[in-house]
């Protein structure tokens, strides 16, 4: 061998090896998992053209931000309550702010106490957490047609079927219901009182665990508002702790989303088995989060609750009447007590999802096709609208551009 060919082989390059193949290693649940069509839609707020009624986004003019930059602002100045707010904490959350939510509780009708309250990463971290708690795969969920698309991809990772109300009616009986009672997402309709009870009656007799989802109760634009099922389960059980309903709060509709902070409210039996749930996906939620929302809560959450409230009346009906001024023939649509939204039934033949990218392309109005909220049995023609977040004008001219999509060519 020559120099020089003993030169050359020293030089060629060691193979590599094949890169991993990571889709062949994935568990079966992921193929369940999908990704958010609200989720990608809020990349579209970027563009500022777009009149977007897609995410069912908070109107950040009405954040209490001083209130919360004051309060992280007092935690951190002091070196003794910096220590607290900057180190771990227990998982079930902070005693002071349980203590709150209990109180608030009891003001909605359902008596409780620190026990019966897990504080959890915004009420999406408690509808997975409940979800690992109490379905198994092949297990049955109740849900509404059409339901929340976040509690739908909560559940989905532990592979459940799922039964609308008549079926459950007929006979089936699910693992755990699902159900938004107050200003829904996605079709702010809310459940009378008789349909709460109603709805008890049923899990009673099919012996199944509701799980209520409060995210919008106090967003109510008048008036007193209905009783959680909670409140009325507690009224016939006794007590909270022979309940079978399990209550999901939050506080990112009414103070602020990036807080992560909402809470689960249930028998004792059940939290109990929920925080060792949560120890082992985030050990607790932001000790300086809870103390800011524990802050801005104790004084003056009423009134910045009565500020919300005339602010998305005042959006909700300015939708409805920019609605019913504009739509063509064949449009119906709810008209919601409270929340943020707006569900839209479109004429036979109309497709929500061809329709949203018409839109973007033509009219440059975004909104959130219906089909996704369906579990089974989609509608594809509805879509969803949320006003919290443009302006009334805003609002005018973007259900205008939406009506002239929908009357066609």
């Amino acid at each position: 061998m020559t120099p020089a060919s003993a030169s050359s082989r020293a030089e060629e390059p060691e193979p590599r090896p094949a890169p991993l193949d990571w889709a062949a290693r994935l568990s079966g649940r992921m193929g369940r998992v999908k990704a958010s069509e609200i989720r990608e839609l809020l990349k579209l707020l970027d563009q500022p053209d777009i009149l977007s009624f897609a995410g069912g986004i908070p109107d950040p003019a009405l954040f209490p931000a001083e209130e919360i930059g004051a309060a992280v602002q007092r935690q951190l100045a002091d070196p003794a309550l910096a220590g607290q707010a900057l180190q771990y904490t227990v998982s079930e959350g902070l005693p002071a702010l349980r203590r709150w939510i209990v109180e608030r509780m009891g003001r909605w009708g359902a008596p409780c106490t620190e026990a019966n309250v897990l504080i959890t990463a915004g009420s999406q971290q408690a509808l997975d957490l409940i979800g690992k708690l109490l379905i198994s795969p092949g297990d049955a969920v109740l849900v509404d047609r059409p339901t929340y698309l976040g509690a739908l991809q909560a559940f989905n990772a532990y592979e459940p079927a799922y039964l609308d109300r008549e079926e459950v009616e007929a006979g089936a009986a699910p693992a755990l219901g699902y159900v938004v009672p107050d200003y829904a997402n996605p079709t702010g309709a809310s459940l009378t009182l008789a349909e709460r009870e109603a709805l008890l009656d049923l899990a009673e007799a099919r012996d199944f665990v509701l799980v209520e989802d409060a995210a919008y109760r106090e967003l109510r634009f008048e008036g007193e508002a209905r009783p959680p099922l909670l409140a009325l389960d507690i009224a016939r059980a006794g007590s909270i702790e022979a309940a079978r309903t399990l209550l999901c709060g939050t506080f990112s509709k009414t103070l602020a989303p990036a807080l992560r902070i909402g809470w689960i409210c249930g028998p004792a039996a059940a939290i109990e088995k929920l925080v060792l749930l949560k120890q082992g996906c985030d050990l607790h939620v932001s000790t300086l989060n809870q103390l800011a929302a524990c802050e801005a809560v104790q004084e003056g959450y009423d009134q910045h609750l009565s500020r919300l409230r005339l602010a998305y009346r005042a959006k909700g009906q300015a939708m409805c009447a920019a609605l019913a001024r504009h739509m063509p023939a064949g449009v119906t649509w709810t008209e919601p007590e409270g929340g943020m939204f707006v569900w839209l039934t479109l004429p036979e033949g109309l497709d929500g999802a061809e329709l949203l990218a018409r839109g973007l392309a033509t009219e440059r109005v975004a909104f959130v096709p219906g089909a996704p909220f369906f579990a089974t049995g989609a509608q594809p023609n509805t879509i969803r609208l949320s006003y919290s977040l443009p302006t009334e004008a805003q609002i005018d001219e973007g259900v205008k551009r939406l009506a002239r999509l929908i009357a066609g060519p």
